[in-house]
């Protein structure tokens, strides 16, 4: 008795094999993969979760995964059509780009955020003195680049009080080569300022967190969006007005950009139904940085911080879907 059953119940497991498997595979292939690019910076992140919940709960038949590396390995996977889309791209920091474009083989979108900003940005408090915490203004008459010759002795260096210390990038940024032209441009170095590249975004937030919350002297490159600039009152120095020519030699100032959203030259037909909305799809610099400020205090997740950035700005499902897409993505939203 116990073989037969042993034997019956092998032959329900084959047989339901031969009905649970193309079942499977049916299943598996209804899903379209869509592979979005990870170049493993807090905004880019937390606009491909933002985009993830969009396409999987406004959509049908699609899922998201990441490929993640550098910048220069994540754009050549593109035009290799193995990345289907960029979604947040500093286009100017790509050499190749226009070409790429130009060729076909990358295809923009929308424009992600319309207005960036980088530069040289010192706290608000050293110029306008900060009442409640009790801060008068070291350097009224700071504003611009060329201005900070005056301030050696205010800006000094932690480790060499002779020196003042000029924040810079990150080495390998390309954003790096101009801001050091730029110091060398307005001779700090002469004025008796060192240049201290730092190790990646997260060093640079430090430094600056740090030094905010003491109320202290600090000067150096930043860039907005990020969620130390939507979390501290800062001011970008002036600087002359850009110049291409004069760009490429620290003379002027970084020009604001648009970020884009990038597609590999085969995803408008392999997902026709997506390319509507990542045209659309559009955030900004004040509400991302707000974003990246609640993530940084709530400690939440980039995907958690996705959730609440939809709820907040609960206005933009509008501007990016239709009307039924937009219901369908509250309702999931909902459920969060």
């Amino acid at each position: 008795m116990f073989l037969k059953r042993m034997w019956f119940f092998r032959a329900m497991c084959v047989t339901l094999g031969f009905f649970l498997a193309p079942y499977s595979g049916a299943a598996e292939a209804a899903h379209k993969t869509i592979v979005f690019a990870n170049c493993q910076w807090d905004s880019q992140m937390i606009h491909n979760e933002i985009a993830k919940f969009v396409v999987e709960n406004a959509f049908d038949g699609y899922k998201v995964e990441y490929a993640t590396g550098s910048i220069s390995l994540i754009w050549q996977s593109l035009l290799r059509n193995d990345v289907d889309l960029d979604i947040e791209e500093w286009v100017n920091n790509i050499a190749t780009y226009n070409d790429d474009v130009a060729r076909g083989d990358a295809i923009p979108l929308g424009e992600l955020v319309p207005n960036t900003e980088e530069g040289f940005y010192v706290p608000r408090y050293m110029i306008e003195g900060d009442p409640e915490r009790g801060i008068k203004p070291t350097v009224p008459d700071l504003k611009h680049v060329r201005d900070l010759v005056k301030y050696t002795h205010i800006f000094k260096d932690p480790e060499d009080s002779s020196k003042g210390r000029i924040y810079g990038s990150s080495p390998g940024w390309e954003i790096d080569e101009i801001m050091y032209k730029k110091f060398l441009h307005y001779k700090l170095d002469a004025a008796g300022y060192s240049y201290l590249r730092m190790g990646g975004e997260a060093m640079i937030f430090t430094a600056l967190m740090s030094t905010y919350n003491l109320g202290e002297p600090w000067v150096g490159y930043l860039w907005k969006p990020s969620w130390v600039a939507g979390r501290l009152d800062l001011v970008l120095l002036e600087d002359e007005p850009y110049d291409p020519e004069l760009f490429h030699k620290g003379a002027c100032e970084v020009p604001s950009q648009i970020l884009r959203t990038i597609s590999s030259r085969d995803f408008p037909t392999k997902a026709p139904d997506l390319v509507d909305f990542f045209r659309n799809y559009q955030t900004g610099r004040e509400e991302i940085s707000d974003a990246l400020a609640y993530m940084e205090e709530a400690k939440a997740s980039h995907a958690e911080t996705a959730v609440w950035f939809m709820k907040k700005y609960d206005s933009k499902l509008d501007e990016w879907l239709t009307p039924a897409q937009a219901k369908r993505l509250r309702e999931a939203l909902a459920k969060h």
